[in-house]
C-alpha cells in the first residue's frame, strides 16, 4: 500500500530555513505528481505546492512563492520541500501527498514550528 514518510521538520527562527523530505513506497513514484500540504493549529488542510511526475513543472500557493522550493529525486523515490525565509505563519504540520492536490494519500506529517 501507499506509504509516505516525512522528515526534516523542527524548530526554526523567523527568517530561517528547513528542508523537508518524504520517502515514498508502495506505488510507482515516478509516475505521479506529488504535493505538500500543511495544517496549522485550529485550521483546515492547506495545499502548499505540487510538482509534476518528471519534475519539470511546479506550482505554489501565493503565500510561499519565492520562499519555498519543491523538488524530487525519482531515483530515490523522494520528495523535498526547501523552505527559506520562514515566517511565524508557516508553523504547521506538513504532509507529503500523492497527487496534485491535498486530498490524496498522505503520510503522518512532520511538524514545523517557526518561533523566536
Amino acid at each position: 500500500q501507499v506509504q509516505l514518510v516525512e522528515s526534516g521538520g523542527g524548530l526554526a527562527q523567523p527568517g530561517g530555513s528547513l528542508r523537508l523530505s518524504c520517502v515514498a513506497s508502495g506505488f510507482t513514484f515516478s509516475r505521479y505528481a506529488m504535493s505538500w500540504a500543511r495544517q496549522a493549529p485550529g485550521k483546515g488542510l492547506e495545499w502548499v505546492s505540487n510538482i509534476a511526475s518528471d519534475g519539470t513543472h511546479a506550482y505554489y500557493t501565493d503565500s510561499v512563492k519565492g520562499r519555498f522550493t519543491i523538488s524530487r529525486d525519482n531515483a530515490k523515490n523522494t520528495l523535498y520541500l526547501q523552505m527559506d525565509n520562514l515566517k511565524h505563519e508557516d508553523t504547521a504540520l506538513y504532509y507529503c501527498v500523492k497527487g496534485h492536490y491535498a486530498d490524496g494519500s498522505k503520510g503522518q506529517g512532520t511538524q514545523v514550528t517557526v518561533s523566536s
